[in-house]
């Protein structure tokens, strides 16, 4: 499976002079983690990510003093990571872990940001295809077990407890 296939394709966006309680109001009513910052001049140029993290590290934890004054472009991530939709989970994970980033841009063909994946998207993916290999191994003990069980009895004859059989006394 590709990235695209399992990326987010709701990206949701917020210019780089957007307040910070915009971002955390945006965050919370679209249900996302992460914002993709455009340039305030052109909405079409991805300028950096802002996360929850961002926002509960680099935000939150100030002292307090001029945070009214503190844009969203001030605090995110410049550094954009991306891998083209046509990557694996493992150049995904690659690419994560060279950058030290929990997200990552996807892109299309023509360079154009398609979707977001995180690594919790990846964990579940991962997640669910060892589950079905944890399945297929199960399946095939149950099945050896059921055959050899079966090749095992059918040498003995059936043997039944007698009718006068008495309990151990306690």
């Amino acid at each position: 499976m590709n990235i695209a296939g399992l990326c987010q394709r709701v990206i949701v966006t917020i210019g780089a002079q957007a307040s910070m309680h915009e971002a955390a109001v945006l965050m919370r009513d679209e249900h996302v983690g992460s914002l993709v910052v455009t340039d305030t001049g052109n909405a079409s140029r991805v300028v950096g990510v802002l996360t929850d993290r961002d926002l509960a590290i680099e935000f939150l934890a100030r002292e307090a003093g001029n945070e009214e004054d503190i844009r969203v472009g001030e605090l995110a991530s410049g550094a954009l990571v991306a891998v083209p939709g046509t990557a694996s989970i493992l150049e995904a994970v690659a690419a994560m872990d060279d950058c030290g980033v929990r997200r990552l841009l996807v892109t299309g063909d023509e360079g154009r940001i398609v979707g977001i994946v995180s690594a919790e998207d990846l964990l579940d993916t991962i997640a669910a295809e060892l589950d079905g290999l944890a399945r297929a191994l199960r399946s095939g003990i149950d099945r050896e077990t059921a055959e050899v069980d079966a090749d095992r009895l059918a040498g003995y004859p059936p043997m039944f407890l007698l009718d006068a059989l008495v309990a151990p006394s306690t």
